[in-house]
């Protein structure tokens, strides 16, 4: 019995993915839930696992296409064995002869190039799986058609001139000729659609915000006193190591509560507030930045926000983050101080109108009661959208949470 392998919903408001690759071939063995191609969206990527037990028969859209929410990607045999499968490839064109091309079998590319160039399927050779017509296939077919280049005359040599100016103009990237290569080496690797969305995404920040970035250091003596204190006991009776995330996310929450506007989004001709604290936290992967979301951050206690942001690490290099932990959020921490950095204007997540950039713990000269002294410090960054948030608004989240992290028995005691 035949089962279909269809595009799985992706969550709320993403329609489309692009194939990435598939991990089985035509007449591979597969087991039920094991996976068999993985797709790309523009936040994470997605593996969609076998429905049944059998053998992969079909396989209708080749990696690099786009597919929409629903579309049939393949068929399985359920129940079929491998070893019963029909692997014989179809007949291979000999002698510039084809092999015989159903039109039902061909992908959706590959269909569209065949319709648009008006070409006739049953004549292209085929060298896909099972005599599968593949979308290099008809693009070889095509440019072995093409009508030879007229040789030119040559020319009559004119005497040398000293060379004019050429004049300037706008050439597209599609009308530029091929990059020579690099004879010490180069690789070319297709942007990935999340690399393409973090892209659009930064871009459109940029364009509709109005934003701008507040500074200001904090004395971190006192934090990691407490946490060297408490680290070993806090680890052993709830099992996650305690770090300053759980301490800035409480901190940031208590200024976003003083400061409402910080937490709100701009929605056509309105302000929306929100009275819930959905915390962004930056996670950086191999593929891009995500940004996993603590749903309802303020009603978690520190080992919470600690574990679910291990959690979330792990999973996020794994590639198995989910679209809904993705969605949604009212206010971003991207911690770039895991990575050295001293100081940064963080970009705005949109629709969000702030976000809060933590930096490298640095030990620095500072005055302290008329004197000077080594402190640990750190620089922290607040971008916000000035279409809601006023500068005396911003200077003040930052203000507080400068307050909450450099005496943490407040954040216990709320004030």
């Amino acid at each position: 019995m035949s089962k279909p392998i269809t595009v799985p919903s992706l969550g709320e408001s993403i329609t489309e993915a692009i194939v990435a690759r598939w991990f089985k071939s035509v007449g591979d063995a597969v087991a039920l839930d094991e996976p068999l191609v993985e797709l790309e969206t523009d936040k994470v990527t997605v593996e969609v696992p076998s429905p049944v037990d059998g053998v992969l028969t079909e396989v209708l859209v080749d990696s690099g296409s786009e597919v929409e929410v629903g579309a049939l990607l393949g068929s399985i045999d359920e129940g079929a064995a491998a070893e019963k499968a029909d692997t014989t490839p179809a007949p291979k064109a000999t002698n510039g002869s084809a092999g015989e091309v159903e039109e039902a079998t061909l992908s959706p590319a590959v269909r569209k190039l065949v319709e648009e160039n008006d070409l006739d399927p049953a004549a292209i050779p085929a060298t896909g799986p099972k005599g599968r017509l593949t979308k290099g296939d008809v693009v070889a077919f095509m440019e072995a058609a093409k009508p030879a280049e007229p040789v030119p005359a040559p020319k009559t040599p004119v005497p040398a001139r000293a060379p004019q100016p050429a004049a300037q103009a706008f050439v597209s990237a599609e009308e530029l000729p091929p990059r020579p290569q690099d004879s010490r080496g180069e690789e070319r690797v297709r942007i990935s659609r999340l690399r393409q969305r973090i892209a659009e995404r930064l871009k459109e920040a940029q364009n509709t915000a109005a934003m701008l970035t507040t500074f200001n250091e904090i004395d971190m003596t006192a934090l990691m006193a407490l946490r060297s204190e408490y680290r070993d006991s806090f680890e052993k009776k709830h099992g996650v190591k305690l770090g300053f995330m759980s301490f800035f996310t409480k901190a940031a929450i208590g200024a976003l509560k003083e400061l409402p506007a910080v937490n709100a989004e701009i929605h056509g001709d309105e302000i929306v507030y929100k009275n819930y604290y959905d915390v962004g936290v930056a996670v950086g992967t191999p593929q891009g930045l995500v940004v996993p979301i603590l749903r309802d951050a303020d009603k978690m206690s520190f080992a919470d926000i600690e574990g679910r942001i291990a959690d979330f690490g792990r999973r996020a290099r794994d590639g198995k983050l989910t679209i809904q932990e993705m969605t949604g959020g009212t206010f971003t921490i991207s911690n770039g101080g895991v990575y050295g950095s001293m100081m940064s204007m963080p970009i705005l997540n949109p629709p969000q109108s702030g976000i809060l950039g933590l930096h490298k713990i640095e030990k620095r000269p500072v005055v302290v009661d008329n004197e000077i002294v080594v402190r640990s410090m750190m620089y922290v960054a607040l971008s916000y959208d000035h279409r809601i948030v006023d500068g005396r608004e911003a200077v003040t989240f930052l203000v507080r949470v400068k307050e909450m992290i450099e005496d943490p028995q407040r954040l216990l005691i709320d004030v």
